[in-house]
C-alpha cells in the first residue's frame, strides 16, 4: 500500500524485499526523513503472503550509502541488498500511457487519446495526455475525489471551486466541464501546472480554469477568505494537517472540503486537525485502500434516529 504519491519526475527507485514489520517501519522512517514532494515510499505484500516489498521513489539521485545506513537499524545486513535503479523518463511516460484506461465517475469519463471511441453521447469526457505529473484518475485518491464531485452536484451547484495540488488538473477540469464555471487550480510543481494548462487547452476548458504555481493556497487566486463553495486537496496526510488552517479559511460557510491522499491510519489525525478548525466528517469513501473525506463546518452528518 502506498504511503506517498510518486514524484512528478522520479529519477530513481529503491527496492528491498523484507517482512511486514520492517517494511512498515521503513515506510514511516523514509516518509518522515525525506521531503514528500520529492520522495514517495510504498510497502505492499507479495503474492506469497509473507514477503513485503519496499519501494521508494526519488525525484533526484539519492545518496545510496546514506539511505542504506538510514534503514540498517531496521533491517540489518539486508540494507546491503537494497537495489537502486534509475528510471528512464521515456519509459515512465510510456507506462503512464499504457496504464491510462478509461475511468468513469458518473457522467465524467477520464480517458487517453487512444480511447476517444469509448466516449458516450451523454458523457462529460476529460482527455488526459500521458505525462509526468501525477493524476490520471486511476489512483484511488483521484477517483474518490471525482466521485465526491459527482455526488456533490446532485445536492447543489457550487459556483466557486478550488483544486489544491492539481497534478494533471483532472479535478479542476472535471468541475469546469460539469459546471461550465471558472475553477481555480494550483500546484507547487511547475511541471504539474504546465501539464494542467496543456490538458485544459486540449479539452477546450482553458477559459474556465485559472492556474497558479504556489504551495497550498499561497496565491492571490486561492487565498480568499470563505471564497470557495467546493475545495479539493488531494495531497498527503502531513501536508493536509499542516494546511488545515489555511484550507479551512478559504471554504465558504456552507461549503464542502474534500481531502484525499490518505491511507486509513492517516484519517484520525487529519480529522482531528480539521475538527480544530470547526470541520466535521460528512462522508468517507475508501477506494483501492485510499480514503477520501468530505468535510463541512458545524458538525457531522445527522445520524438516523432510533425508534
Amino acid at each position: 500500500m502506498l504511503e506517498g504519491l510518486p514524484p512528478h519526475r522520479p529519477t530513481h527507485v529503491l527496492r528491498l524485499d523484507t517482512d511486514e514489520r520492517a517494511a512498515r517501519a521503513m515506510t514511516d522512517l523514509i516518509g518522515e526523513v525525506f521531503d514528500p514532494t520529492e520522495t514517495a515510499v510504498a510497502a505492499f505484500e507479495d503474492e506469497d503472503g509473507k514477503t513485503w516489498r519496499l519501494e521508494a521513489y526519488f525525484a533526484e539521485p539519492p545518496d545510496e550509502e546514506a539511505v542504506r545506513e538510514l534503514i540498517r537499524p531496521i533491517v540489518g545486513e539486508a540494507a546491503d541488498r537494497a537495489s537502486f535503479t534509475a528510471i528512464d523518463q521515456q519509459d515512465w511516460v510510456r507506462a503512464s500511457l499504457d496504464g491510462l484506461k478509461p475511468v468513469r465517475a458518473g457522467r465524467v469519463l477520464v480517458h487517453g487519446a487512444h480511447d476517444r471511441d469509448r466516449v458516450r453521447p451523454n458523457d462529460r469526457p476529460i482527455e488526459i495526455e500521458a505525462a509526468l505529473a501525477f493524476g490520471t484518475g486511476h489512483h484511488g485518491t483521484t477517483l474518490g475525489c471525482l466521485t465526491a464531485l459527482v455526488d456533490d452536484l446532485k445536492r447543489r451547484r457550487p459556483r466557486r471551486v478550488l483544486d489544491v495540488g492539481t497534478g494533471t488538473g483532472i479535478l479542476g477540469l472535471a468541475a469546469a466541464r460539469l459546471l461550465r464555471a471558472r475553477v481555480v487550480a494550483g500546484d507547487l510543481d511547475p511541471e504539474a501546472v504546465a501539464t494542467a494548462r496543456s490538458n485544459a487547452a486540449l479539452n477546450g476548458l482553458k477559459p474556465f480554469v485559472s492556474l497558479y504555481e504556489a504551495p497550498g493556497v499561497r496565491h492571490a487566486l486561492a487565498d480568499r477568505a470563505r471564497g470557495f463553495d467546493l475545495v479539493f486537496a488531494n495531497i498527503l496526510a502531513r501536508p493536509l494537517r499542516r494546511l488545515a488552517p489555511s484550507l479551512a479559511r478559504v471554504v465558504a460557510q456552507d461549503g464542502t472540503l474534500v481531502l484525499s491522499g490518505l491511507i486509513p491510519r492517516d484519517v484520525p489525525g487529519v480529522l482531528s486537525a480539521y475538527a480544530a478548525q470547526g470541520f466535521r466528517l460528512c462522508r468517507r469513501r475508501t477506494i483501492e485502500g485510499w480514503a477520501t473525506l468530505e468535510l463541512r463546518r458545524g458538525g457531522a452528518a445527522p445520524r438516523p434516529t432510533r425508534p
